[in-house]
């Protein structure tokens, strides 16, 4: 089970997922601490971790303070190992109100194709382009997968930031994100939730890059 929660000034898609046990894995918590913790415990879940797909700051808002909470380790690609702490690199520099940072993760990802967290085991789809270190999360067992801000639905990253790049951020969805099965969900970082077979059909963006 996955629950979607909008947070944070730009209503970033936090996720959590969780078991019939009450353990949980949390991505991207964009911001509003003290409501999703509140919201957490409310539905007694136990969070075994905090799973970044990326560092921008409207992914990374709430970190330190879920972090905090529930004494819960951060994993993030080591390609942005020092994002957090830095609002030039997250952007929060460029974006008006109060810098964004949180202290570094507890755990830097590179190039493993699978990450065991308690009961729940991932396989890892590095999906750079949008950031150099974005990773997108794929759980076989709900068919879903959380891509961050790689694919949306109709829609993909932006690539005009720090360390973007158009046709690389393509070639991460096509050969990392479309080899999804079809039925794949997939839980974007913004927006409703879609599918891969909808985004082959349908995203704009993706018709008439070479597979």
């Amino acid at each position: 089970m996955f629950k979607q929660i909008p947070l944070g000034p730009l209503q970033t898609n936090a996720y959590v997922l969780y078991n019939d046990q009450k353990e949980a894995v949390i991505f991207d918590p964009g911001g509003d601490g003290p409501a999703l913790i509140s919201w957490l415990k409310q539905q007694q879940l136990k969070p075994l971790a905090i799973l970044l797909t990326h560092a921008h700051f409207d992914h990374i808002g709430a970190v330190d303070d879920v972090r905090d909470a529930f004494d819960c380790p951060v994993y993030i690609h080591q390609k942005e190992a020092n994002w957090l702490e830095n609002p030039t690199l997250n952007g929060s520099a460029f974006f008006p109100g109060e810098n964004v940072t949180a202290k570094q993760a507890n755990i830097l990802l590179g190039n493993e194709k699978k990450l065991d967290i308690g009961p729940f085991t991932f396989t890892l789809r590095y999906t750079p382009g949008h950031s150099p270190g974005s990773t997108s999360y794929y759980y076989k067992p709900e068919s879903v997968v959380f891509s961050g801000d790689a694919l949306f639905q109709q829609g993909i990253g932006r690539t005009d930031l720090p360390g973007g790049n158009h046709t690389q951020l393509l070639e991460s969805i096509h050969n990392q994100l479309l080899t999804c099965p079809e039925e794949t969900v997939v839980a974007s970082g913004h927006g409703a939730l879609t599918t891969i077979g909808a985004e082959m059909a349908n995203n704009p963006f993706l018709h008439g890059f070479p597979s």
